[in-house]
Parts: structure tokens; C-alpha cells; sequence
């Protein structure tokens, strides 16, 4: 009872932090423009696999890693700022879709996003912060956590997946190569921009 009890406040906060600007939102957005909501789903149900593992491993102990050792942390950001500022660099160097070379510019497949969630400083905020608020203290670690990671990614498929199909509306009022190049760049700013707040 006491699991089922904490579902619907852990649907709350992940569906608050998922429909939320963030790295994994903003190149989902750029990524449903440039490539459609299809070819994005590996992107997305990466995001989502990567999670489910980071959320459960961090309820079964390693949560603990992170809080103990600061240089940890330290690395952690570092690590993950620099991948954000070179899938930026990408973002916003991309060209148009009809000037592309054959083979030439592809969505992150679904082992690069889920392998990102653990460089990524939001998606570990997120994680230590749904377990330390609403994992139940009585029952089973593992099937409480693994029930929890469960659910909050369920919440967390539809949020995400709207930003993919943000995208794909926006890409298709962008007529131009210049109104692609302007996207292109101001996402790819928007998605290095995030770095401040995580080194901040």
C-alpha cells in the first residue's frame, strides 16, 4: 500500500521535471525537426531504457557513490558538459535536411541515449531525488525500486515523446535553409546553454 500510495505524488514530480526544459528535451525537439517523430523513437525509448537503469541502481545503492564522494560529482559534470557542448556542436552545425549527403547526420541511436543518462547532471538529480522522496521505507528494496523506476518512466514516455513532436511541427514550417541553419544553431545554443546550470 504504501508503494501505491507514493505512485500518484512520483507521477506529479516526474511528469514537472520531464515536460521541463532540459539537454534530453532540447535535442529531442531538434532531433524530431531534422528527422521525424519515427526515427527519433530510438532516441526516446533510449532515454527512457537509460533511465530506468540509473533510477534503480541508484535506489539500490548507487546513490550512495554520489553523495559520499564530491570528486564523483565533480567528474560527473565535467564528463557530461563536454558530451552536451559536442552533441551542440552537432545540433547546431547540422544542415538542412535537403542538403544533406546520404548518411550524413542521424538521430542518436538507442544505446547513445540511454548510455548519456549517466553523464547526464539532470537525469541523476532526478533519480536521487525520486528515490529519496518516495521509495517506501517498509518492503522490498529492489521490487519497491524497480516497481518505482518502472512507473516514473511510464510517466516520463508521453512527456518526452512531446518534444520529439514539438519538433517535427516546427520542422515543417521551416521552409528555408536559412530558417533551418537559425533552428539548428539556436537549439544547438539552447542545448550548450544547459552547461551553465549544471557547472553553476
Amino acid at each position: 500500500m504504501d508503494t501505491l500510495a507514493m505512485l500518484g505524488p512520483a507521477a506529479l514530480y516526474m511528469i514537472s521535471m520531464t515536460l521541463t526544459p532540459g539537454p534530453n528535451n532540447l535535442m529531442l525537439t531538434a532531433s524530431g525537426a531534422n528527422y521525424g517523430y519515427w526515427r527519433t523513437l530510438p532516441h526516446i525509448l533510449g532515454i527512457v531504457a537509460g533511465c530506468f537503469v540509473l533510477f534503480s541502481a541508484i535506489a539500490l545503492g548507487l546513490g550512495l557513490l554520489f553523495e559520499r564522494f564530491p570528486l564523483f560529482q565533480t567528474l560527473l559534470k565535467i564528463i557530461g558538459s563536454a558530451y552536451l557542448l559536442y552533441l551542440a556542436w552537432k545540433i547546431a552545425s547540422a544542415p538542412p535536411p535537403d542538403l544533406r549527403l546520404r548518411g550524413e547526420g542521424r538521430p542518436l541511436t538507442f544505446w547513445q541515449a540511454a548510455a548519456f543518462q549517466f553523464a547526464n547532471p539532470k537525469a541523476w538529480v532526478m533519480g536521487l531525488a525520486l528515490m529519496a522522496g518516495f521509495l517506501p521505507e517498509q518492503g522490498s528494496t529492489w521490487v519497491d525500486a524497480l516497481l518505482l523506476a518502472g512507473f516514473a518512466e511510464l510517466v516520463a514516455l508521453p512527456c518526452i515523446s512531446l518534444w520529439a513532436g514539438f519538433g517535427m511541427a516546427v520542422g515543417r514550417h521551416l521552409k528555408s535553409a536559412r530558417a533551418w541553419r537559425i533552428f539548428n544553431g539556436l537549439m544547438g545554443t539552447m542545448t550548450a546553454a544547459t552547461v551553465v546550470f549544471i557547472l553553476g
